[in-house]
């Protein structure tokens, strides 16, 4: 964006560049501020942070609405804004190990796979996931017994990277190896269309920063997560 001072990485505003690149079907506002429809994923972006961008969002959210913004620096929202979350996360980039399946079938979920899907986020709670959240890429799980125990898919795609999330495995179904069979088959998907797999996690969860580090990925930045919701 002419003029709006963003630094030149696509991953430094990854929600801003997503709904600006491969994913700018999808969004609502326009040239100050920008989400994802709210049915989608809450994330949005105000890429030079001017009262005039948060003007923009503002208009863009109803009052149950929130916003997640994914920023290089912390953010100071005009008073229209309640914060309801600030906080900072590590952005973790490259290709993770790879990790045989050892004969456990791996499935891709869709529109009929949502209530398993939400069911398996309520214990595992791997962040913002909506019941159209799978429209934003491939998703693939793990099921046993007929229950879907692990899932992992695609969530913003700016430029030629695609971001891993939902990363999940049921508390029961934990020590299979599930989340890392299921994190390098998604990755592979990514890869094998000529993109660049990453994923967000917040900077005090430490087990899931040392095992992706284990599964070969590295912390290219700190950005910082803050929530927004609009003011009564």
């Amino acid at each position: 964006m002419p003029g709006s001072g963003l630094s030149a990485h696509p991953l430094d505003h990854p929600v801003w560049t997503a709904l600006t690149t491969r994913q700018q079907a999808l969004a609502e506002g326009g040239a100050l501020a920008r989400r994802y429809p709210a049915a989608i994923a809450p994330f949005a972006a105000v890429p030079d942070g001017s009262t005039q961008g948060f003007a923009e969002l503002a208009a863009l959210m109803s009052p149950s609405d929130i916003a997640v913004l994914f920023t290089p620096d912390a953010v100071t929202p005009p008073a229209a804004f309640d914060v309801r979350l600030a906080k900072t996360g590590e952005q973790m980039i490259g290709m993770p190990a790879e990790n045989p399946s050892h004969g456990q079938e791996i499935v891709t979920l869709g529109a009929d796979d949502v209530p398993a899907m939400m069911e398996l986020t309520e214990p595992t709670k791997p962040g913002p996931f909506s019941a159209r959240a799978h429209e934003l890429g491939v998703f693939l799980g793990i099921r046993i017994d007929g229950q879907l125990v692990a899932m992992a898919g695609e969530r913003m795609k700016p430029a030629h990277y695609t971001e891993i999330t939902a990363v999940c495995v049921h508390p029961l179904h934990r020590g299979h190896g599930y989340g890392q069979i299921l994190l390098s088959a998604i990755a592979c998907r990514i890869s094998a269309r000529g993109e660049i797999p990453f994923l967000h996690v917040f900077s005090d969860n430490s087990p899931a920063i040392a095992l992706y580090r284990r599964q070969g990925m590295e912390i290219r930045r700190r950005l910082h997560v803050t929530v927004l919701q609009r003011r009564m």
